[in-house]
């Protein structure tokens, strides 16, 4: 059967069986190296009162929040693109 992807599109390489991550979109429980992650910084301060602070020159820390979807929602939340044949292949 031929291969869509070189990489059967997982990140594995030959470590053997991977965790499983849950689709923060759909619920569906994914390989952990199959699923795209995204992550998103948040900062913990008021918006208005952060520019205030920056401008005297204060430091905030940011909240870090990462997100696993599947392929297939990833792809209708537009985080990942659908390729052509050639650029699917080839690195």
């Amino acid at each position: 059967m031929p291969q869509k992807r070189k990489s059967r599109g997982r990140s594995k390489g030959g470590k053997g069986r991977s965790g499983k991550v849950q689709c923060s979109q759909c619920g569906a429980q994914i390989p952990r190296d199959k699923a795209k992650r995204v992550t998103v910084y948040k900062s913990l301060v008021d918006s208005g009162i952060a520019k205030e602070l920056q401008s005297q020159g204060a430091i905030f820390a940011r909240a870090r929040a990462s997100r696993w979807f599947c392929v297939s929602c990833s792809i209708h939340r537009g985080i990942r693109k659908v390729r052509s044949k050639a650029s699917r292949k080839g690195r």
